[in-house]
């Protein structure tokens, strides 16, 4: 049994994780931290952990996260990296759900988040936490770097046509929609009801904090680096990432079949039927990755459409994936329930 702890449990991603972790069979949740909160039960915050959660939060000063086998982070950028370098010397292992470790180049992390990091070095020994990816680097790693959920999107949905070397690797463009449960719990005037509500409307086009980490990850698959660009939206809904993506047919092969072939042992990629369109609500709640392949008119554009839940393969589901790999457990371990229809 894996003693874990979770530090920041009171955002959307932390209650996500509340969930997921409570019907896990092979973890006991020990601490689970909140300096606001501290001392309040954990279902007195989220009614729909009751009977579920027993736990209060602790005050992080407190914790004994060292006591843990695992920790969480579900933490604001920049908080993740004050704190790791004790844990691991500890022996504890980390995943972090922040950015603070996923971008390799430290003056292009700083550039994007607007701070200095604490921990340059550990960002080296970071692994990235994309399974379709790294899945045996996962399983050997200490600190894992959970993907952001634009960058899950985004990536898998470009994996095989970058993987190939079909596509014109300069001009690839991802048009990505988010719900606003993407923006966090903290209070905000952009994603309040009258805001957000019976509207639609993109942002971050001049430059998202996503896009370094895509492109890193996508020049990384292509072995060079590449041309992306990156538009993000956020629309009227509380979950769900649609990634529209467009690539340049450079030399022609059946797309479907390759993506069939590329994601045949995924657990968690659903490559759909010739002609589907995902939707956003077919992967709600589910740790999965639903995609379409489309070439409009047999011209040399290939479409992809790339759905998920932010909040499970975007975040919550996709750091338990991890930890399964991790500590040797079946990877689909807690995380294989079925969506949430309507």
């Amino acid at each position: 049994m894996l003693n874990v702890g979770i530090v920041g449990g009171t955002g959307y991603t932390g209650v996500e994780l509340l969930r997921i972790l409570a019907d896990h069979p092979g973890v006991s949740m020990r601490v689970i931290t909140s300096r606001k909160e501290a001392g309040m039960g954990v279902a007195e915050l989220f009614p729909s952990l009751r009977g579920r959660v027993s736990l209060k939060f602790s005050d992080p000063a407190e914790a004994d996260l060292d006591k843990c086998d695992v920790v969480f982070f579900a933490t604001p950028n920049g908080i993740a990296m004050n704190q790791a370098r004790p844990l691991l010397d500890a022996g504890v292992r980390i995943i972090d759900l922040s950015a603070d470790f996923r971008i390799k180049d430290i003056a292009e992390w700083e550039k994007w988040y607007g701070m200095s990091h604490a921990c340059p070095d550990l960002v080296a020994e970071a692994i990235y936490g994309l399974p379709e990816i790294n899945r045996d680097k996962i399983r050997a790693a200490t600190l894992i770097a959970n993907p952001g959920c634009y960058p899950t999107a985004v990536q898998l949905g470009f994996l095989p046509l970058v993987e190939a070397g079909i596509v014109d690797l300069d001009n690839l463009v991802a048009d990505a929609k988010s719900g606003v449960s993407g923006a966090g719990r903290t209070a905000a005037v952009h994603t309040l009801y009258a805001e957000a509500a019976d509207n639609f409307k993109a942002y971050g086009v001049p430059g998202h904090r996503h896009l370094p980490e895509i492109r890193q990850g996508l020049s990384n698959m292509a072995e060079r680096p590449v041309g992306l660009t990156f538009v993000p939206h956020l629309t009227p809904m509380v979950r769900g990432i649609h990634a529209t993506l467009y690539a340049r047919l450079t030399s022609h092969t059946d797309l479907q079949a390759l993506y069939e072939k590329r994601y045949a042992d995924e657990p968690f990629v659903d490559v759909l039927p010739p002609g589907a369109h995902p939707e956003t609500r077919s992967v709600r709640g589910s740790n999965l990755c639903r995609i379409a392949v489309h070439r409009p008119q047999g011209g040399n554009t290939a479409v992809i459409l790339s759905v998920t839940d932010n909040l499970v393969k975007g975040a919550a589901g996709q750091a338990v994936q991890n930890m399964n790999l991790m500590f040797g457990l079946s990877e689909t371990l807690a995380i294989s329930h079925a969506p949430l229809l309507p």
